[in-house]
């Protein structure tokens, strides 16, 4: 759920401030040249490792996704640690999920949780063996691969560490995408772009621990010994802080793991979100609509489309429940366009590549992809809109927006058409095998990890297949319009 940054290899992000659980962006630092790995190294390298890492690796800590049984001794520990007495309580909920349910009526309004400082863990967080993070910190770790880091030490450490009764409760193996294999990924979620995000990003994770792992931990075995901080720990503990780390922007911007809090679970259909609240000096949210005893308690997790759902928390929301929901469609400049190189270095001139994926949301797409395609099909004669073209493309133009080609907007649109036809055929196509899909499994559990990962898939695919499907709508619609009006004409 979250980022922060300094200058080590990993991270430069984009914090959001509607949301308590972040937007990620990974990527590499430029500010010192031995930080800087070749990104087609940690593409490989994450390939590789994600096919040896299988589906059933398990850890020493944690516990089963679905699992309540260290949900009494969390409590406890909680409430002794300074958490006031509760009007929720952790429960199974809908899918056999855990979550938190109103043990009494909560009215709309009320303010709920009030966790303390002492219980969040941020980067100035007191480490159980101190000599560990005076080493992190000694080499101005970033705060993300710190906190990667202090949850395996601490994990490590059982009952040893303070948090041990935290970690107890937190899932061994979420469904988030970072623990789906390749052959998964490229299984199930071929259709979908966000099959390259997920690929991209756990390369990023793994190039940041092949730097940690370059640069400090190899210099201190006795510290770090190689059993314990690994590729496999190392991913369990991003999957956590990505899912569950908390940007507290009245806190100073910090961002944090807020145990009890992150029980909470997200509903497209609530905008409530978490935060520190400075009267009453603890992590709160106030609710925005009133609970019966017995319902679920929901936060909001950001305005996110059903495919960063699933990248970071491992679900897809109820069908036609998330108003947020949005595709992302490639589109490609032709390598026969006579033009093909006088465009290719607008576009590069403005951050852009010969492929380009634009957001379509439910509500429609962005001025951006217009401009895109406006670009591709623009004749020979056009080329001095070329520069002005690849800068709309981009989102950095000072130009007004409602600038129009009248001349090219019908091959605009064809193109736009013709791009979401193609991604729609390949999510009939996923459809239309899913249906057959053998597992091809032996072992129960793993049977159902397929089963329900295949679901997860299909939900997403049909979320997204709808959205196209009502660009596809509308565009033809307009070209009928606009030939329909040439014909008049």
């Amino acid at each position: 759920m979250a980022e922060a940054s300094r200058t080590f290899h990993a991270t430069l992000f984009s914090l959001p401030t509607f949301s308590p659980r972040l937007h990620f962006k990974l990527s590499y630092s430029h500010s010192h040249p031995s930080l800087h790995l070749k990104r087609a190294r940690s593409v490989q390298r994450s390939i590789s490792e994600t096919k040896t890492m299988s589906s059933d690796t398990t850890l020493p800590w944690g516990c089963d996704i679905d699992s309540l049984e260290n949900a009494e001794a969390l409590q406890k520990w909680l409430s002794d640690s300074g958490l006031p007495p509760q009007k929720v309580g952790i429960n199974k909920v809908e899918m056999g999920k855990r979550g938190l349910v109103a043990l009494k009526k909560i009215n709309r309004g009320e303010k709920l949780l009030f966790v303390p400082p002492s219980l969040l863990i941020t980067s100035d967080s007191d480490w159980s063996s101190p000599e560990v993070g005076h080493v992190l910190k000694q080499h101005n770790v970033a705060d993300l691969p710190l906190l990667a880091t202090y949850l395996i030490s601490e994990a490590n450490l059982q009952k040893s560490s303070r948090w041990s009764n935290y970690i107890s409760s937190l899932p061994r193996q979420p469904y988030s995408l970072l623990y789906w294999t390749r052959s998964e990924l490229d299984r199930y979620l071929k259709a979908s772009q966000i099959r390259l995000r997920a690929i991209e990003r756990i390369a990023d994770i793994t190039g940041t621990f092949d730097d940690l792992r370059r640069r400090i931990l190899s210099k201190h075995p006795h510290l770090f010994p190689k059993e314990i901080f690994n590729l496999v720990t190392f991913r369990w503990s991003f999957g956590i802080l990505l899912s569950r780390l908390i940007y507290l922007s009245s806190m100073d911007g910090k961002v944090a793991l807020v145990p009890w809090a992150d029980m909470l679970n997200h509903s497209c259909e609530v905008e409530t979100y978490l935060n520190y609240d400075k009267s009453s000096q603890a992590v709160v949210f106030t609710t925005d609509r009133a609970y019966q005893s017995g319902e679920q308690v929901f936060i909001s997790y950001g305005k996110k489309s059903n495919a960063e759902l699933l990248l970071s928390y491992g679900f897809v929301p109820k069908e036609g429940t998330n108003l947020n929901d949005s595709v992302e469609l490639p589109l490609s400049l032709k390598i026969s366009d006579k033009c093909y190189k006088q465009k290719l270095k607008a576009l590069k001139k403005h951050g852009l590549s010969a492929s380009q994926c634009y957001t379509i949301q439910i509500s429609g797409w962005p001025l951006e992809l217009m401009a895109y395609a406006y670009l591709t099909v623009s004749p020979p004669s056009m080329s001095k809109q070329f520069e002005e073209m690849a800068a709309m493309a981009s989102n950095e133009s000072i130009i007004r927006k409602d600038l129009r080609y009248p001349e090219i907007e019908e091959k605009a649109l064809q193109f736009i058409l013709d791009n979401c036809e193609s991604s729609i055929s390949k999510y009939s196509k996923f459809l239309k095998e899913s249906g057959s899909m053998d597992l091809d499994i032996t072992s129960q559990e793993l049977q159902n990890r397929g089963v329900f990962l295949k679901q997860l898939a299909v939900d997403l695919c049909i979320s997204e297949q709808k959205i196209l499907h009502r660009a596809q709508y509308i565009l033809k619609r307009r070209l009928r319009d606009m030939r329909s009006g040439e014909l008049r004409a």
